[in-house]
Formats: structure tokens, sequence, C-alpha cells
């Protein structure tokens, strides 16, 4: 298992929820095991941003965007997914989170945005 660390924006969207819902949404990340990162499958991806290699997780109706950092695992962003929906939907960008965020270089702009 890893050690989890999480980013202002990460934090803000945790305190929105009541203790037990934060524990069920942090659940799955923090069972992560080096396995899963390997070789991930869903709900579970690996994308790239530059140099920088990112995973995405789905828990609940959550997304995870974190970085494997050694030992442990930083969450970068923490969305609802409705929120990415709207975002996708507003923007007319492709239907795959993938394409995404590979292709894309407004949707990192809006990520970004939301730790200010």
């Amino acid at each position: 298992m890893y050690q989890v660390t999480f980013s202002e924006q990460a934090m803000r969207e945790l305190n929105r929820l009541d203790k037990l819902a934060q524990l069920e949404v942090i659940e799955p990340i923090g069972s992560l095991k080096p396995a899963d990162l390997a070789q991930p499958r869903e709900p579970l991806g690996r994308f790239h941003r530059g140099q920088r290699e990112f995973y995405r997780l789905r828990a609940g109706d959550f997304r995870f965007y974190f970085q494997a950092k050694g030992e442990s695992l930083h969450v970068d962003y923490i969305l609802h997914k409705n929120s990415l929906e709207d975002f996708l939907l507003r923007n007319k960008l492709p239907v795959s989170e993938q394409q995404l965020v590979e292709q894309h270089s407004k949707f990192w702009k809006y990520l970004e945005s939301l730790t200010k």
C-alpha cells in the first residue's frame, strides 16, 4: 500500500463531504498496490502529460487524478463526475477521458484553475 497525499484542491473537495463519505471515497485509492499501477485496469487508467505520468481512478461519483512518487501517491485533483461531464459538454471535447487529458490543453488549464 501507498502513503496518499492530497493537493489543496483535493482536500477542499474532500472537506465538502461528511466524514463517513470521505472514508468511502478515499478507500479505493488507499487500497492501491504497486501491481495495480503496473497494469492499470478499470476503474484505474494511466496517461502522460508532457514528461509526467498521471493516473485516473474512478471512485463512486468522484475521479482522482494523481501521480505515483516512490512509495506515495499524490492526488492532484478530485473532481465530481458531473463536473467533468459538464466541462466536456460546455467545450464539446471528446468523450474519452484519456483523449481529453492527452490531447487537449484546455482540460489542464481548467484543472489548474481549480487550485487558484
